[in-house]
């Protein structure tokens, strides 16, 4: 397997610290407010990782923290008049409830920066001893960045250059001013923990050395999160972490694109603010997963509701062909007289192994979902052309290679987190939910499709015309065939 290393800046081949196991820590919320759409990429990104190197047989240990103490968790229960702790426990719940949705697997490990304070203090403590930190007459303890000699390998950037640019702000004890806060003396009404140097909680960047190596051993094999992360926070994570513990901190540094509103920047200023529950008024969580698996996953991507539009389309499309597959295969599967004699051109067993082996290729190929979920539609169309044609398709052949689909379809599933619905069930849930967004009901519609076959029996046309374009212009899709006449939302 190829990946991208954000600290290399290039693909690499991953090979694990110990063979056959790996550790992969990601970057979780801070929980104070309902989860956006930014965030559910990031989610999937690494839910999706996972997924394909357990699909590579590594035994794999994946940890994603909770930040459950942080300055805007603070600033929103002071505003709602609550405790930080009920704000910060509400919202990991809503992140489940949200992830759940998106079918995102839960990590195996999801600490809370809150019960690992110990470990943080046990960092400064060793910081301050070495030199690397130190702490000021009010309590806050500082990192001094100009002591760690590689700081800014991971961003690119100089420590010349960040220092034009720095200032120490108004009540800052700073030595110099890029130094970055390990331990904040804690500030009439906030919450705080008992310290050598006062009471105080921690600093934003701390809690993810303490964490990852509480539950990994170091060096990690894969650290990642948004490609915001890469400065400050990784950068200065891997300053304190290497500077504690006098080892590499990760070999693998893995980073998800941005994620645009209508091509701008998502900003709650600008009020293009989306978060999940948002959109999933719009689309099933299936539509929006399979988005935000359409682009790979370091380039970033626009999020319009065209966008989602398109995918709800081939969402179905590939659903509708399951369906077709389900229903051939639980027919009679034995092939009459006629179709036994014709043979299935091996051309379709040799395109389906081109197909197969090309999507595992685009996985490994850092992670290309969105060259994988090609080579998933040519499957499809694969299969269409297979289904389409009776002769082939009743033949001992064909149904064996529309088995082999099926199967391939499920092993998809279990890496993509796509297309593990039973086709009927989930089509006739999307023919609803976009009967709900027009304000119809089933029983509405039903009494129309009821009169109108009425109306072709009594051979009264126009009526039947008329009621067809009624349907139409309610936004349906009426379909005659020989076996009855269907409707379908667009």
């Amino acid at each position: 397997m190829q990946i991208y290393n954000s600290m290399t800046r290039k693909k690499e081949t991953f090979v694990p610290v110990r063979e056959g196991k790996v550790s992969m820590y990601a970057c979780g919320i801070t929980a104070y407010d309902l989860c956006h759409i930014g965030h559910a990429r990031s989610a999937i990104v690494f839910d999706v990782l996972a997924r394909y190197l357990r699909h590579l047989k590594y035994d794999l240990t994946f940890v994603r923290n909770f930040t459950d103490v942080d300055d805007k968790i603070i600033n929103r229960a002071n505003e709602l008049g609550v405790d930080s702790k009920e704000i910060a426990e509400k919202y990991m719940h809503t992140f489940h409830e949200d992830m759940d949705r998106l079918k995102v697997q839960r990590a195996d490990i999801e600490p809370k920066a809150t019960e690992n304070i110990n470990e943080m203090i046990k960092i400064n403590e060793k910081l301050i001893a070495d030199g690397n930190a130190y702490a000021t007459a009010s309590g806050d303890v500082y990192f001094r960045v100009r002591k760690f000699a590689e700081y800014g390998k991971l961003s690119g950037r100089s420590v010349d250059d960040l220092r034009s640019g720095a200032r120490v702000q108004p009540g800052e004890e700073k030595e110099d001013p890029l130094d970055f806060a390990l331990w904040k003396a804690a500030k009439p009404g906030e919450p705080y923990w008992d310290s050598p140097w006062g009471k105080g909680r921690p600093g934003w960047h701390i809690e993810c050395s303490a964490m990852s190596e509480r539950y990994l051993p170091l060096p990690l094999d894969i650290h990642g999160g948004g490609q915001d992360l890469i400065f400050p926070h990784h950068e200065n994570e891997i300053a304190q972490t290497e500077a504690c513990f006098g080892k590499n901190f990760c070999n693998y540094w893995v980073h998800n694109g941005f994620v645009q509103i209508d091509s701008e920047k998502m900003s709650k200023s600008l009020g293009n603010f989306k978060t999940i529950r948002d959109i999933l008024e719009y689309c099933l969580p299936e539509v929006l997963r399979y988005f935000l698996l359409t682009r790979h996953y370091r380039s970033p991507i626009d999020f319009n509701f065209m966008a989602i539009d398109e995918a709800e389309k081939n969402v179905k499309k590939i659903y509708e062909t399951l369906k077709a597959i389900s229903l051939l295969l639980a027919e009679d599967a034995k092939a009459d007289a006629k179709s036994s004699a014709v043979k299935l051109p091996e051309s379709f067993t040799k395109e389906l192994k081109e197909l197969d082996d090309a999507y595992w290729a685009a996985l490994d190929d850092d992670l290309n979902t969105a060259a994988a979920l090609g080579h998933v539609f040519g499957i499809v169309h694969l299969s269409n052309r297979l289904l389409e044609d009776k002769k082939l398709s009743g033949t001992v052949e064909a149904r064996a290679l529309l088995k082999d689909i099926q199967a391939k379809f499920v092993e998809y599933s279990k890496v993509l987190g796509l297309f593990d619905e039973d086709p009927i069930s989930f089509l006739n849930q999307l023919k609803l939910f976009r009967l709900q967004k027009k304000n119809l009901k089933v029983e509405q519609i039903e009494e129309l499709m009821n009169k109108r076959l009425t109306a072709r029996q009594n051979k009264d046309f126009a009526l039947a015309d008329s009621l067809r374009k009624e349907l139409e212009d309610l936004g349906l899709e009426i379909r005659d065939t020989a076996s009855g006449a269907g409707w379908d939302v667009v």
